[in-house]
């Protein structure tokens, strides 16, 4: 990461209106900001839940219904999230706490939370499983290895794992110029799973867009490439061109971060409204909960949580015994502890 380039042209985008429960206005944020902020993650939730009973199927065609339906490989309650969402809560906890990511002591925390789901939690990435099972300590340090070890040995460490779980990372750091620690805190909580460089790319500058979303109501995804270095930049500016033409169906290897991303980043810019473009991620096919959870976590930053409809907030819940209001207030606290 660097210091950037003048900044491009942002693309507004319309905030849509929608029934989830009105939060108490934060005095650092106006009420239009908190609502984007509690859209980040409960947005995440959302298309996790939605993707959670298509997981593993092929793609659906253009503008078949998809519904909230639970179901798919592990019998999930409709409305319940996967461990997408999962493993962000421990995140949020940590932040809503007052605790900042760049100490070790909070990275410890996280992982031994993660540690502790993955022991009963029906489904974990095999990647992420692989590396909670293989760290010696139940330690940022032992994750750190135990993810580094794993991609010596494969070479194959660039799964959508860490990406999935980014959104709440972007909480912490709303504050003025506080872009290159948003960034290098993205940075640090992927290499706790994930030692490729995409998957730590490409958690950087989504957290970034959800930032500036939160704060702006805008959506400049391509804007944050200028906190990469110049030949990273111009690798995900040609990632970013291809999904704009293409659909989330046309990224098979949606388990692969770049093409999660890719399938994300279709479904954000061909969607119209935050539900479109949950549907339209989904009817992608195959790692259905992962892609939605990814592009609920910024297109829920943009439209924020009014926008998810009422029937889906009433039904959303998961692991630790959360529902849409349990992860609203995570969000919420996370931002005034800021």
């Amino acid at each position: 990461m660097h210091q950037p380039n003048p900044n491009p042209s942002a693309v507004p985008h319309p905030t849509a209106s929608g029934s989830a429960p009105s939060p108490v206005p934060s005095p650092d944020l106006s009420p239009a900001q908190l609502d984007r902020a509690r859209g980040a993650l409960l947005a995440t939730a959302a298309g996790d839940a939605l993707g959670a009973g298509y997981e593993f199927g092929p793609p659906l065609d253009e503008g078949e219904a998809v519904f909230m339906k639970g179901g798919g490989a592990f019998d999930w309650e409709s409305g319940e999230w996967t461990d997408d969402t999962s493993m962000l809560v421990p995140m949020a906890r940590e932040l809503a706490a007052g605790h900042r990511l760049e100490d070790e002591a909070t990275l410890d925390a996280i992982v031994t939370a993660w540690i502790g789901w993955a022991r009963t939690a029906p489904d974990v990435g095999a990647q992420t499983r692989g590396v909670l099972t293989d760290a010696h300590t139940p330690t940022a340090r032992g994750a750190r290895a135990a993810a580094i070890r794993l991609h010596e040995r494969t070479g194959r460490s660039a799964g959508n794992g860490s990406l999935m779980r980014t959104a709440p990372v972007a909480l912490g750091y709303l504050g003025a110029g506080r872009e290159a620690e948003l960034a290098a805190a993205a940075l640090s909580v992927s290499a706790l799973t994930h030692a490729d460089e995409s998957a730590g790319e490409a958690c950087a500058i989504w957290c970034l867009a959800i930032r500036h979303a939160v704060l702006t109501g805008e959506l400049n995804l391509r804007g944050q490439l200028r906190w990469l270095a110049d030949d990273r930049a111009a690798f995900w500016a040609q990632i970013l061109d291809v999904a704009q033409v293409r659909q989330p169906r046309d990224f098979e290897r949606n388990g692969w971060v770049v093409e999660a991303l890719q399938g994300a980043w279709s479904a954000i810019t061909h969607g119209a409204g935050l539900v479109d473009t949950l549907e339209r991620a989904v009817r992608g096919g195959l790692d259905t909960d992962t892609v939605a959870a990814i592009a609920g976590g910024l297109a829920g930053a943009v439209h924020g949580a009014s926008a998810l409809p009422a029937e889906w907030i009433a039904v959303l819940h998961g692991w630790p015994g959360l529902d849409a209001a349990g992860l609203g207030e995570l969000a919420e606290r996370a931002v005034r502890a800021r």
